[in-house]
């Protein structure tokens, strides 16, 4: 299943919300040498309740929007 992302680097705490159909990510990790890409995964397959190796980020990864995919086995298995 994919998702459409929006990442808010450097927030003061990390979450994840629902906006419609898109989620909110909010990351501590700035976005310098893809710490944000790392705590964005982190942060969804928490969400989620999945491993980190089944979070992928299929593009968007130098933007603040971003497309990431999730086995629809992993959300239900």
């Amino acid at each position: 299943m994919r998702f459409f992302v929006s990442v808010k680097p450097n927030a003061k705490e990390e979450k994840v919300s629902a906006e419609g159909t898109k989620l909110s990510v909010a990351v501590k990790a700035s976005p310098r040498d893809g710490k944000a890409n790392e705590a964005v995964i982190a942060a969804l397959a928490t969400h989620f309740h999945v491993p980190k190796s089944q979070v992928t980020i299929v593009s968007g990864h130098t933007a603040r929007r971003k497309v990431v995919e999730i086995p629809v086995a992993g959300l239900f298995g």
